[in-house]
């Protein structure tokens, strides 16, 4: 079992440092995955409307419908015979909880919460989550996918090829993230409808040949590296056939993003220098003595005697000449 959860865990180290918090499914449209390997442990959330007129909550699976769960608002509760001695649930506030212990491979499934409530003299039936749980045994070959690794760059495209063997038939085929981001992509039924999900609105191209699915999603961007798994719907099977392998696609930054880094790189440092080559000017100029290089030269000391002089000189004439007048 090892192997087959081991490229989890080395996704999980390559994008350790982007690793995003993620949604608990607080959203009741919305879907989640839950991808683990045989013999783990899952939790399933519904939420508990806590009206008057509730009636009841049910936890039921979407292919070859059952009821997995049901809990009354009076807490009385019924839980699938098949499934009783694995599955526990528990009421924590709004919110009913159910866990699914040892979980095996006819566990994978897509599980829908819904709510009755008392509407006059009927009872009316409110959808809530979906879950769909991916559960990795045992390779059985029923789903084939390619390619197993990919590593585009940013802004490039991957094309991922699902197959059903020929000897099954297939009511629909999912392509869904199942670890970084989990959510559905891709759903193909048999009769070629489709539904493409929010994450790769615009993005996604398919063509479909019998059994086999080529699904082309374009301009790819880092968080959109996963683990990509196609589940199938197979005719007369109770639960999804699972390819064991999965797709997994690790997005690298083109080198217009490596470029643009430089660049920022390098105008920092220009701006650095600059303002220590401007730092050490002014603590130049600040400790130089710059009087000497702005004052007025002294003048000569023998023209100062000499004109010192001539004019004593000729006050001491101008007084001789009056005296005698």
């Amino acid at each position: 079992m090892l192997w087959i959860c081991l490229p989890t865990a080395l996704l999980f180290l390559l994008r350790l440092p982007c690793f995003p918090g993620q949604n608990g499914g607080e959203n009741e449209e919305s879907t989640d995955i839950i991808s683990v390997c045989e013999g783990e442990t899952i939790s399933i959330t519904c939420s508990i409307k806590g009206s008057e007129n509730e009636v009841g909550t049910y936890l039921t699976t979407s292919i070859q419908p059952v009821n997995v769960v049901y809990v009354s608002k009076q807490n009385t509760s019924y839980i699938l015979p098949a499934l009783a001695n694995r599955t526990k649930y528990s009421k924590e506030g709004s919110n009913l909880r159910i866990t699914l212990h040892n979980v095996q491979e006819s566990d994978s499934n897509i599980y829908q919460c819904s709510t009755y409530v008392k509407n006059k003299s009927y009872h009316k039936k409110l959808f809530g989550k979906t879950t769909i749980v991916v559960v990795k045994g045992k390779p059985s070959g029923i789903v084939e996918q390619a390619p197993l690794y990919a590593n585009p760059q940013q802004g490039q495209s991957v094309s991922i090829t699902c197959a059903l063997k020929i000897s099954h038939e297939d009511e629909g085929v999912y392509l869904l993230k199942t670890h970084m981001h989990p959510e559905p992509v891709l759903y193909v039924s048999s009769q070629n409808t489709s539904t493409v999900f929010p994450a790769f609105a615009n993005r996604l191209a398919y063509t479909k040949e019998g059994g086999k699915i080529i699904i082309t999603l374009h301009n790819l961007w880092r968080n959109d590296s996963d683990i990509y798994v196609c589940a199938g719907v197979v005719k007369n099977s109770s639960f999804l056939s699972v390819s064991r392998s999965g797709t997994m696609m690790l997005i690298k930054e083109g080198e217009k993003t490596d470029c643009k880094k430089s660049s920022w790189l390098i105008y920092v440092l220009i701006a650095v220098v600059t303002l220590l080559f401007s730092a050490l000017i002014c603590c130049t100029l600040y400790h130089v003595d710059m009087k000497k290089y702005f004052q007025n030269k002294p003048l000569n000391t023998v023209y100062e005697d000499m004109s010192y002089s001539v004019r004593q000189h000729t006050l001491q004439t101008t007084n001789a000449y009056s005296i005698d007048n």
